[in-house]
């Protein structure tokens, strides 16, 4: 039995729904930006807000590493984000030449306020545009979309 006639979806059927699905989250993610305060910052500085945020502490080497970006140019984001007083340095533990990254309270209350913006935006429109089912279901597919990103 072949797998339509399993009711199985076609290799070629799981290719576009992987490709559809991508250009989705990607348009999505645009809307969020959007959605969220802009300032001074750049997406570049947002992220590694982010990362600090959910990571912790962190060298501008495992920053440049987590985000794939040269230490050099990681070196001119963090200091940037220092100059806004977003972020801080302390040395490092153990390593007396490395210095660790962390948020400030200042930028701590950057992260929270971006991730407010984005949550409210995504909340209403999910509320608006989807009717009671629809929601039920984008919560059914958000469950599933966290199963593919597990490790």
């Amino acid at each position: 039995m072949s797998d339509k006639e399993a009711g199985q979806p076609s290799g070629k059927d799981q290719e576009r729904t992987a490709a559809d699905l991508a250009a989705v989250v990607s348009q999505l993610m645009r809307r969020l930006r959007v959605a969220s305060p802009q300032g001074a910052l750049t997406p570049s500085q947002r992220t590694v807000l982010g990362r600090l945020a959910n990571g912790g502490p962190a060298t501008t080497a495992e920053l440049a590493r987590a985000e794939l970006v040269r230490p050099q140019s990681m070196r001119v984001i963090v200091a940037k984000l220092e100059e806004l007083e977003l972020v801080a340095r302390s040395p490092h533990p153990t390593d007396g030449r490395q210095v660790l990254f962390s948020l400030t309270e200042y930028g701590e209350e950057a992260v929270a306020s971006v991730r407010h913006s984005k949550n409210t935006w995504l909340a209403d429109a999910i509320t608006h545009q989807l009717s009671p089912e629809e929601q039920r279901s984008l919560a059914e597919a958000t469950r599933l979309l966290q199963r593919l990103v597990e490790e």
